[in-house]
């Protein structure tokens, strides 16, 4: 079967943050089967290293950078190495996130800040400096890793949902000001997904019984169920599509 043209990205290079395990590893081992270059990004070398491997390493475009999303200066550093180092990024995946369950009035105002530089000033600094080199070629793809809790909430994760709420309209904040320029900005909106974070939840019995419940699809979401998102947004099928979330939920938003 042949693939439609509209959907090849091949030959394009991609920055995947927060990419060292699990969505964003994912993510990025879609970007590599695509075709693509990929650099992996996140604050450890080694696990990068060991992410990259397992991705087959330079001999199939698999490089790293290792830089702090949440420090202005250190991710300005970052994207000008990867863009001297390895290419022009042709595509980014703001992907970096973090989770911390608490009830809101017991959530301290370094849990807070903490969150809200992870989930949604990386994304900020990270597009920023990314899009100044993409507006000045005059194209470029930034999909934002959003969440279900961009549009509800469950007890217990009011901050993260705030984040994720936020993110969603910096995607459409960026998608006003860098549309002109030949970018679209998009987010992926994944819902209940079964990773290594999440595998308490998966084993809490009772929760999973929820989800499952709860989900049109009845089942967890797999990361692999994210990787078809990614690809339609990063490529020119969705060059007139700007400032959407695509929700990968199962159907949760959906229903009640």
């Amino acid at each position: 079967m042949t693939t439609h043209p509209l959907f090849d990205i091949a030959g394009r290079t991609a920055l995947v943050t927060g990419s060292s395990r699990g969505i964003g590893h994912a993510l990025a081992r879609g970007l590599v089967e695509a075709g693509c270059t990929v650099v992996l990004n996140g604050r450890d070398q080694e696990a990068l290293d060991k992410a990259a491997a397992g991705l087959g390493g330079a001999e199939a475009g698999v490089h790293t950078a290792a830089f702090d999303v949440t420090d202005g200066p250190a991710v300005a550093a970052g994207i000008a190495d990867v863009e001297e180092r390895v290419g022009p990024l042709d595509i980014l995946v703001n992907n970096a996130g973090m989770q911390n369950r608490a009830p809101l009035v017991e959530f301290t105002d370094e849990a807070w800040r903490q969150i809200v530089d992870t989930n949604l000033t990386s994304a900020f600094l990270v597009g920023r400096e990314t899009a100044r080199r993409m507006t000045a070629r005059g194209h470029g793809k930034i999909v934002n890793i959003c969440s279900l809790q961009s549009e509800v909430v469950r007890p217990g994760i009011a901050p993260y949902a705030a984040t994720k709420g936020a993110l969603k309209m910096l995607t459409k904040g960026m998608c006003a000001d860098w549309g002109p320029y030949g970018i679209q900005v998009n987010g992926v909106g994944p819902g209940y997904i079964e990773t290594e974070l999440t595998r308490p939840l998966v084993e809490d019995e009772q929760f999973s019984t929820w989800v499952r419940g709860r989900t049109p699809a009845g089942r967890w979401g797999r990361t692999e169920d994210l990787i078809g998102a990614l690809l339609y947004l990063a490529s020119p099928a969705a060059d007139f599509v700007s400032g959407q979330v695509l929700y990968v939920d199962g159907g949760m938003t959906s229903v009640l």
